[in-house]
Order: structure tokens, then C-alpha cells, then sequence
């Protein structure tokens, strides 16, 4: 139990590394970019759902029968927590497979410091490769993401089942997002993904409540336009000290 708390709270503590590292020099040309990436989808994403949520509404009523229109006032409210829940995965799906290659870049930056001669330093010849490649490991991130999200979908159909669903989509979104941001230092390393997952399951609960606080904080208004370069940060040292064996045993270090 004592070993749970502790890797519970040392997840925490990987994400607070990586938000205490976004003003530091050395590394600001490798966060501005992801930033400034989140900014720009943020907004589009914000504005299209903005500029389609009238139309939605009306064609949704449209599609409703007269004798339930008294469930207006209901639907109305559903559909817009339907619409913000679809704007959230939608902004951060294109903003983490646009800025991907900047996410890897930062990574590597963060390698080098914590573990030098684990990525060699090839320089920008170097980092331009990775771009084709962080693409490629996107979308394969992608392609374990969406059969799972489809699962959980149809499971929110099934009586008493879907009692248990929120749960089951906290969790899974807690894991995404740990792997995720884990995942940029690990593909340097040009460790396979499925070896990626089996280390960052051990232990699960470290990975999980490191993604969980930084699904959290993508739904805060401002925090969400940095927490991406953070959680990369953070993700980076979680999974560099995983590989070397090293356990987190202080809170206020790089």
C-alpha cells in the first residue's frame, strides 16, 4: 500500500518537473513551438465549434419529434457537454500529431541532460530525420488509441454495463495520456511500442496518475496551452529514470 502511494505520488511529481522546467533558457526554443502550436488549434477548434453549435442545435431539434420537445431543455445541455467533451479529444489529437516532431525534439533535449549518450547529439540534420519517424510512431499511438475508444463507445450502450463506463474511460484516458508523452523519449531511443507499454506498465499506477493530472489539466483554461511542452518534459524524465532502474527519490531536482 505504502509502495502505491509513493509511485502515485512520484507521477504527480514528474508532471510539477516539467511545468518548474518551462522558463529555464536552455530549453526555450524547444517549448515555444508547441506552445504556440496548441494556441493556434485551440483557437481554430474553439471558433469552428462556436460557429456550428447553433446549426447543430437546430438540426438536432429538427430530427426530434413534436411529442418530445418538451425534452428541449434537457437535450440542450447534454449536447452541449457532447460538443466540449468532442472539442477536447478533437484539439488534443491534432494538437499532439501536429507538434509531434517538436514534441520529439524537446524530448531528446531533456535526454541529454538526464542521460548523455543515450540519444546521440546529431545536431538539426539529426533532428530533421526524427520527422518522418515521430509521424510515423503518431499515428501507430493512433492506431492503438481508436479501436480501444470504439470498445468503450459501444459500452456505453449496454445496461448496467455503462454504470462503470466513466470509470473505465478515466483510466484509459489517464494511461493514453501517460504512454503518450512518454512515448517521445522512448521512440528516440527507437525502443518498439509494444515494449514501451509493457515498461511503462510496471508500475501502471506511476504512468497513470502522471497522464491522469495532465488530462486534468488540459481541460484548464491558459494551462492547457502549456501543459503539452511540461508533460513532454515530464514524460521524458519518468521514462528515462524508468529505463535506468533510478527511483524518484526527490521532488525538487530537474
Amino acid at each position: 500500500m505504502r509502495d502505491s502511494i509513493q509511485t502515485t505520488q512520484q507521477g504527480i511529481n514528474y508532471l510539477l518537473r516539467g511545468l518548474r522546467r518551462l522558463p529555464d533558457a536552455d530549453i526555450r526554443s524547444f517549448v515555444i513551438m508547441p506552445i504556440l502550436i496548441n494556441i493556434l488549434v485551440f483557437g481554430l477548434v474553439i471558433w469552428l465549434a462556436i460557429e456550428q453549435f447553433s446549426d447543430l442545435m437546430t438540426k438536432l431539434m429538427a430530427w426530434l419529434p413534436e411529442w418530445l420537445n418538451f425534452l428541449s431543455f434537457l437535450i440542450w445541455p447534454l449536447f452541449a457537454i457532447t460538443l466540449l467533451v468532442g472539442t477536447f479529444f478533437t484539439f488534443t489529437l491534432l494538437a499532439n500529431l501536429i507538434a509531434a516532431p517538436f514534441n520529439g525534439f524537446l524530448a531528446e533535449r531533456i535526454q541529454q541532460e538526464l542521460d548523455p549518450g543515450c540519444v546521440p547529439d546529431t545536431g538539426w540534420q539529426g533532428l530533421v530525420r526524427l520527422i518522418p519517424r515521430t509521424f510515423a510512431r503518431e499515428l501507430q499511438r493512433l492506431g492503438y488509441y481508436l479501436p480501444r475508444v470504439l470498445g468503450l463507445l459501444l459500452l456505453s450502450f449496454i445496461p448496467v454495463i455503462n454504470l462503470i463506463t466513466p470509470l473505465l474511460w478515466v483510466l484509459f484516458s489517464a494511461w493514453m495520456l501517460g504512454i503518450q508523452y512518454c512515448d517521445y523519449a522512448a521512440d528516440n531511443e527507437l525502443v518498439n511500442f509494444r515494449d514501451m507499454k509493457t515498461h511503462l506498465a510496471r508500475p501502471w499506477s506511476q504512468t497513470a496518475m502522471f497522464g491522469g493530472l495532465v488530462s486534468l489539466l488540459t481541460l484548464v483554461p491558459l494551462v492547457n496551452l502549456v501543459i503539452m511542452p511540461a508533460a513532454v518534459i515530464g514524460g521524458t524524465h519518468l521514462w528515462v529514470e524508468r529505463r535506468m532502474g533510478r527511483i524518484e527519490s526527490n521532488t525538487s531536482g530537474r
